[in-house]
């Protein structure tokens, strides 16, 4: 099969790391520059990408489209895509629950064929390799697999029901960030009687417990703008199949206090918990 021509939707941290590893089997990785930022122009400039001025022109040459972007804007995008008339594969590889990614399914096909997508672990850089998980149409699985052939994204089709990647993937999410959140109030509560240093003692003394490594608190911070997200993704998943959201909707809630801090490279552990504690 000849090599693709990929789209980048949109180039943010994970997706220009992303993209950067299909251009090894692909002509070549197109992003839009219409509406983006300078922070996302340096990103993609990093990363080798190439420019186009339209979402229209990316969609006429791009055989693979990749959708990475903030949860919440998702829909929008496909429907963008859709209306379009996009023909290729389309990758949806966002942190959102299912439903909505049948959703977006339902809003491409029958003219494009979707694949649902999940990242798991950190952009790939820096020796890094994240697992794209994959289910959807096996012909079109088997090109997006083909894509990431030989480089740091490892991929695993999980089969063709559309809603298995996005489900493990939220799964995942709703761990993952959820115990970041859970170290952020232990600590903090620990500190403000004057324990903190003795919690964490307490916690080394167990392998592997995020409570040993408050830096994690500073890191999930920074991220919060995007977790959050992710979180109300995960609890509209639960509500879906009759389990409690509460927890991942309380800890959505949690991460807005950190909303203002977004990507803030200079926050300490104190700002955080001092940011955490302010109503």
């Amino acid at each position: 099969m000849d090599q693709p021509t990929v789209g980048i939707l949109h180039p943010g941290s994970m997706g220009a790391a992303v993209a950067a590893c299909a251009a090894a089997n692909a002509t070549g990785v197109l992003w839009c520059v219409a509406g983006r930022s300078n922070a996302s122009a340096a990103r993609a400039a990093q990363f080798g990408l190439t420019p186009v001025a339209t979402l229209s022109e990316l969609l006429d040459r791009s055989d693979i489209v990749i959708s990475l972007c903030p949860p919440a804007a998702a829909e929008d995008l496909a429907r963008d895509v859709a209306e379009h008339g996009f023909t290729g594969v389309y990758v949806e590889a966002n942190a959102i629950n299912p439903e909505r990614t049948k959703r977006i399914t339902e809003l491409l096909e029958p003219a494009a064929s979707v694949v649902d997508g999940g990242v798991v672990g950190s952009p790939p850089v820096r020796s890094k390799s994240p697992v794209l998980y994959l289910s959807g149409p096996a012909a079109a699985t088997s090109r997006v697999e083909a894509l990431f052939a030989g480089t740091a994204v490892k991929t695993t089709t999980l089969g063709t029901e559309i809603g298995k990647a996005s489900a493990l993937k939220v799964s995942y999410a709703a761990f993952q960030k959820t115990s970041r959140v859970l170290v952020a109030l232990a600590v903090g509560m620990a500190r403000e009687h004057g324990v903190d240093q003795e919690l964490i003692e307490v916690a080394s003394r167990r392998s592997e417990s995020y409570l040993a490594e408050p830096e994690y608190v500073v890191k999930t911070a920074v991220r919060a703008w995007r977790w959050g997200p992710e979180l109300d993704e995960a609890a509209d998943a639960l509500a879906a199949v009759g389990l409690p959201p509460e927890m991942l909707r309380a800890a959505a809630s949690t991460l807005a206090r950190w909303d203002d801090v977004k990507d803030d490279g200079t926050l300490t552990l104190t700002d955080a918990l001092d940011r955490l504690a302010q109503p």
